[in-house]
Order: C-alpha cells, then structure tokens, then sequence
C-alpha cells in the first residue's frame, strides 16, 4: 500500500463534465480534450461522473466512447452509473460495445439505490411500473450476468437470414473483472463478497461504527471489502478524495481553490442529514503538502490507486493546471509515475 517511498500502482482523476446549458456540445468537447490530454501526461484512468437532469455527463458511456477512439492508452471509467435508472440488460450491451471500441479499457463504476429526487421524475421514468421497480443489488447481479454471457433468452438460431443469440452481444471477455461498485460499510463487504472491484469517494457514513473521523472509517470500509474478497492480493481498491495541487497555479486561481475548500469545510466538522454522512475535507496546497497529509491518511494508505475528483464549478484553464499539477508535481512525491 502507498506509503512513503512504496509505489503507487495508478492514479486517475474524476470529472463531472460541466457543460453550459446554453451550449453543452462545447463543454463535452472540452471534457474530450481533457481526457486527451490527460493520456499525454501519463495518467493510468480517467472516470466520469453520471449527473441526471443537472448540467454535468449524463451518458457517460457515449462520452467514453468517443473518448475511445481519441485515445490508446488510458484507461476509461465511469464512478458511478446508478443502476436505478438504467436497464442492465441494455447497459450490458453498451459496455461491451464501448469496451470492444476501446480495445478493452472500459472500468464500468456503478451503484443502486432509489435514483436521487426520484419522486419528482418517477412518473416519467417508469410510467407504469414505478412503484414496483426493484432498486436493490438484485439489478448488479443482472448487470454481471449479462456481461459474463450468462443466457437471457430460451431461443438461439437463425430464423430466415436474422442470427439470434442466447446471450448479450456483443460479449467482450475480461470486462467483469474491470466492474467496480461504490458505497458504504454494507456495499463494500457485498462487493468484496462478488468478487467485484471497490470505488471509495469523499463521503461515507457513520452508521455502523462509532467514529466520526473520515479517514477511520473510509479504513474500515476497505478492510471489509478486502477481509470479504474471495483472493484479496488481486483485489482493486480506488481512493476518491478531492485533491487541488497548486504549484503551477496563479495568485487568482489558489484564492478562488482555497475559497471553493473553505466554503465547503463546515460539512466535514458532523455527520449531516439521517444517513449521518460525513464528508471529506477538499485537500488544497503544493504537492509537498498534499502528498504529507496523503501520507498520513488512513484510507489513502489501504488504496492500491486514486482516482482524485476534480471540484465541480471551475473551468477549462482550471482543470488542465490542476491535472498537470497532479501528473508532474503530487504523483511522483506520492509514489507514481507516469504510463509512456
């Protein structure tokens, strides 16, 4: 595990995607830039977050596709696609398609649980079933199914000059070792227990432990997913944290780094809300003293890679210094090195 002068095996960054409403084609352009970018300085991963109904990626796998074919190298990720609003047998075939483009390089993060604001859309999400649908892990089980080639039809053959297959096409093979689920305490054993890969983020939850200090618990999680794992020593865990290096970075963009941290510290100090979710505090300075308080995380110290999560509301300019920052000052003072 990453501790000082041990190496860490990938670092990823992890974007929103923000686009203006007025003109979104140019702000997925950008994104796309980005990932190009960041495959030129070496990153291992870049991961896409899923916003419905908001102004950030909402088709994170269509994006990745054609970040595909823009890249050769870097991995492709998305943390998380919720799988309440989607249908895995049709997501199974998108991966794959996606995957296959890609020349295997697709890293599917997904989740479940009733969709965020789910009653002001329900009615026109599932019209008819929306009391009925079932949000639990039963829709990962389908998902890794499907992807697997287990057989979703009763019928194979040909029928006239029409091919028909009894399971999900295209099939893409090693793509469910490249599954990941995200969560808390509960998640992280069930995904440790599936033998799927384990996304950590900035947040967790209090329930089910007696501490209230971040770095403990986001500990804890992966120790249980890792004590669940049915072959640990092959087990992939991602540290999600937001980190915003500022060597390279003006007077004005470190004040405004600084600004967006500290209007945000004050959902650190307590669990908030009836989940009691506790949030981690934005991590901004030099390298030099990112990689120390990295160093002296607890969760950071169990992560074999990190995908750090880019803020949610700068710009262009803002993402390329940080993700340059990452690539050529923090990542070799915390143990990685760029990919050729």
């Amino acid at each position: 595990m990453p501790r000082e002068g041990e190496p860490l095996h990938k670092m990823g960054f992890l974007t929103i995607g923000r686009f203006d409403p007025a003109d979104p084609g140019t702000g997925h352009e950008e994104l796309l830039r980005t990932i190009e970018v960041a495959e030129e300085l070496g990153f291992d991963s870049v991961w896409l977050r899923h916003r419905h109904l908001q102004f950030g990626i909402s088709s994170p796998v269509a994006v990745l596709a054609a970040a595909s074919q823009r890249t050769s190298r870097i991995e492709l990720g998305t943390a998380v696609i919720p799988l309440g609003l989607e249908n895995p047998l049709r997501l199974a075939e998108d991966l794959a398609t996606v995957d296959l483009l890609s020349g295997g390089r697709l890293n599917p993060g997904v989740s479940v649980g009733t969709p965020m604001r789910y009653e002001d859309f329900k009615h026109k999400l599932y019209p008819e079933t929306h009391a009925q649908e079932n949000f639990s892990k039963d829709r990962v089980i389908r998902l890794m199914d499907n992807i697997r080639g287990v057989p979703v039809s009763d019928f194979e053959g040909t029928v006239g000059i029409e091919q028909y297959s009894r399971i999900v096409q295209p099939h893409s093979p090693g793509l469910i070792d490249r599954l990941w689920y995200g969560g808390m305490m509960s998640s992280a054993i069930w995904a440790g227990q599936q033998g799927l890969n384990y996304l950590t983020s900035s947040v967790v939850t209090t329930e089910g432990t007696s501490s209230t200090d971040f770095a403990a618990i986001q500990a804890e999680h992966i120790d249980a997913y890792r004590a669940h794992h049915p072959n640990p020593e092959k087990a992939r865990v991602s540290q999600g944290l937001v980190v915003i290096p500022t060597d390279s970075a003006t007077p004005e963009q470190r004040r405004r780094y600084r600004d967006y941290a500290d209007a945000r510290f004050d959902r650190t100090l307590s669990p908030q809300g009836p989940r009691r979710m506790l949030f981690a505090p934005d991590i901004v300075g030099t390298s030099d003293e990112i990689a120390e308080r990295l160093f002296a995380h607890a969760g950071f110290q169990r992560a074999g890679e990190v995908a750090f999560a880019l803020p949610f509301s700068f710009d262009e300019t803002d993402y390329l210094q940080i993700i340059t920052d990452m690539a050529t000052h923090l990542g070799p003072k915390i143990g990685w090195s760029p990919k050729a």
